[in-house]
């Protein structure tokens, strides 16, 4: 049996405490938890670190306490509401969890791992009906041997603009993780609009995943 993981990028989500925390902070945010159940008030609580020169003074929607703190690293606490928008939970009431979450310069990145193709492309298309400018940062399939089952795109599916917007983005390192270039970067060197950009990329993504998951379907 083999699996799929994936890397989906929230591009500044509205009403995210974390992703807030993470453009005052000017650093990226990871290992975040959070409670699994509200508390008798409603509220879930998470946790982060950041290290701990790093200020966060900021607005970000929530009360952010610093509740643990060394030389090296600072423990904040928050709460939000359970019933807000929050991608990782429109994400688990899929049935697939989040693996990892970090935030960096007012985004989120979410991982997960799914059985089938299919998955992420709902989870997509769930994400995009709660967030603008969902993007999928990373998708790569595992295997049980080393026997390979290439699966070819047609390059010519995507439109002349779409190529050209896909290939400045990975050759500026934006698919890389660490990032080699963000939204803002690729969008200017491009010489379009921030949100330009992102439609155009989401929609070339959407090709490629239709592409894919058409390419997984056993042949009648």
């Amino acid at each position: 049996m083999t699996g799929f993981r994936a890397t989906v990028a929230v591009n500044e989500p509205v009403g995210c405490p974390l992703a807030d925390v993470s453009a005052c902070a000017g650093e990226q945010i990871d290992g975040v938890s959070r409670s699994s159940r509200p508390t008798a008030n409603g509220m879930i609580v998470e946790e982060f670190g950041v290290a701990a020169d790093v200020s966060i003074a900021g607005d970000h929607g929530a009360e952010v306490t610093r509740v643990q703190s060394n030389d090296r690293e600072a423990i904040y606490r928050f709460e939000r509401e359970s019933d807000t928008n929050c991608a990782c939970e429109i994400i688990e009431q899929t049935g697939t969890p989040v693996s990892s979450v970090r935030a960096q310069n007012g985004s989120l990145y979410l991982s997960f791992r799914t059985l089938e193709l299919e998955t992420i492309s709902e989870i997509v298309e769930e994400l995009r009906t709660a967030f603008d400018g969902i993007i999928v940062e990373e998708l790569s399939q595992d295997h049980e041997d080393v026997t390979a089952d290439p699966v070819v795109v047609d390059r010519n599916q995507l439109t002349s603009r779409q190529r050209e917007i896909v290939e400045t983005a990975h050759e500026m390192g934006y698919f890389e993780y660490p990032k080699g270039a963000n939204a803002t970067d690729v969008a200017e060197e491009l010489g379009v609009a921030r949100s330009t950009f992102t439609e155009h990329l989401a929609a070339a993504q959407t090709k490629l995943m239709d592409a894919l998951l058409e390419a997984e379907r056993p042949q009648q």
